[in-house]
């Protein structure tokens, strides 16, 4: 297994931001796709944000505009850039790696939360 390590989570007033990092035990250039997804209480987990190995990115509409991926290949780690917070985006953020290799792996990180008061 790969490891993958959040951090960054934090309290955070309506309209600030925050920077989310997720750092892998590997290269990153082995993972098909990163990502980021979240989940609020109640609530089911929905995606976030993904990044490609080839540079390609995919936003939910909720964060477009707001948030931006990207990624460190010498550090081994991804980034989420959240701006312009607001109190929906309260949730705990994991990171996700897929490898697309014989057989598919799937990893989850332990997730960190996010806490946007209004």
């Amino acid at each position: 297994q790969v490891p993958l390590v959040e951090s960054g989570g934090g309290l955070v007033q309506a309209g600030g931001s925050l920077r989310l990092s997720c750092a892998a035990s590997r290269t990153i250039f082995r993972f098909n796709v990163m990502g980021w997804y979240r989940q609020a209480p109640g609530k089911q987990r929905e995606l976030v944000a993904t990044i490609s190995s080839g540079s390609s990115t995919n936003y939910a509409d909720s964060v477009k505009g707001r948030f931006t991926i990207s990624r460190d290949n010498a550090k081994n780690t991804v980034y989420l850039e959240m701006n312009s917070l607001k109190p929906e985006d309260t949730a705990v953020y994991y990171c996700n790696a897929v490898l697309a290799s014989s057989p598919y792996t799937n990893y989850w990180g332990q997730g960190t939360q996010v806490t946007v008061s209004s």
